[in-house]
């Protein structure tokens, strides 16, 4: 029988969507295969602390899992040549653990931005996902848009904002004001739709503009699409596929954080009720922004059908999606008839043989 493989399965972390991260962790422990795996959990404090974590993971998603004392070991991942791996302060005492593979269920910065990818890198650890390069342009949604543009995949129209252009918050409301109301304001770095909203006027857009710039000093402020959303996941490095086409139908119009993750009041549709040549553009269109990033493992790419005419627009793309058991991405490819563990186990084969 093969060796079991270590995975170092890391969650919470400093951004915005901690919380996520906990839930989405959980299915991923429940789903990863102990036969195959042996595996160490690796969480990250709201505060930056890091711990090995041994204990019931029921406690993870209340966060009750920072409280469990005697299953917490402070550990590090370490670059160093001479200590490389997991390092674990245990009764005083450092020990040097090996990690065969480093799988980070974790979303927004400080993990999913290509922060944490680089220090696997400088580890010499194998990873699940998108590299640094992928994972760093995949989060600003900026060079995002600059990637999509490169190969012609239609967005919104968008203009980019500074928190330090507020000073003269006239020439930015004047700006913006170009795009129309109503309009969307974002965070450039975040996901799980954290800091956004929906401006109507010059008010509400000022007041967007606050919220956003509380989360990142980059604002996106993008044109309103009255479309269907519609999401497609990848799977694969160089060769990648792309799944069935799922929809998302927001009971309040904008699916944001808390229909995502607390109301669950929005429904899926999977596959989404599309014609076959409108399901076709959007697979392809998803592996475009896939290659255009230069990613790798996995990511799920956001798009709307406009209501007007039909054009596929690019919405984003998530280098890191949500894991949790109601998120897309694994749902798409269970539709294609790859089970949750199944899917676990390919991302991990294809971040062995991912070339750097």
């Amino acid at each position: 029988m093969a060796e079991k493989l270590n995975v170092c399965v890391i969650f919470g972390g400093q951004s915005s969507e901690h919380e996520v991260s906990r839930v989405s962790v959980v299915s991923v422990v429940n789903n990863l295969d102990k036969e195959k795996y042996n595996m160490l959990l690796l969480g990250i404090t709201k505060q930056g602390g890091w711990y090995l974590y041994s204990g019931d993971i029921g406690k993870i998603p209340t966060g009750e899992w920072e409280q469990d004392a005697e299953n917490l070991r402070q550990a590090v991942i370490s670059p160093s040549p001479i200590h490389r791996g997991l390092l674990v302060l245990d009764n005083g005492e450092m020990q040097n653990v090996n990690i065969d593979i480093a799988f980070p269920v974790l979303h927004g910065t400080y993990g999913e931005d290509g922060t944490m990818q680089g220090l696997f890198e400088l580890a010499c650890i194998k990873y699940v996902g998108c590299g640094v390069l992928a994972s760093c342009v995949g989060m600003n949604k900026i060079y995002a848009k600059m990637a999509f543009d490169s190969v012609g995949l239609k967005q919104a129209k968008w203009v980019s904002v500074y928190k330090k252009e507020f000073g003269d918050m006239d020439s930015v409301v004047k700006r913006v004001e170009t795009l129309g109301y109503p309009c969307f304001v974002k965070p450039a770095n975040a996901g799980s739709s954290v800091g956004i909203s929906r401006a109507a006027d010059r008010a509400s857009l000022i007041e967007a503009l606050h919220t956003a710039a509380q989360h990142d000093r980059q604002i996106v402020v993008e044109e309103a699409i009255s479309g269907r959303e519609v999401e497609c996941s990848v799977l694969g490095n160089d060769t990648p596929k792309a799944s069935v086409v799922g929809e998302i139908i927001s009971a309040d119009g904008f699916y944001d954080y808390d229909e995502k993750y607390k109301n669950n009041t929005a429904k899926t549709c999977i596959p989404a009720d599309l014609d076959t040549a409108t399901a076709e553009k959007i697979r392809e269109s998803a592996l475009i922004a896939f290659k255009a990033i230069d990613g790798a493992g996995l990511s799920r790419v956001d798009f709307f059908v406009q209501h007007s005419d039909g054009a596929l627009i690019i919405n984003e793309i998530n280098t890191l999606p949500g894991f949790t058991s109601i998120s897309m991405y694994s749902k798409l490819w269970a539709e294609a008839g790859i089970s949750y563990s199944e899917l676990l186990d390919e991302l991990i084969q294809l971040a062995l043989i991912r070339e750097k």
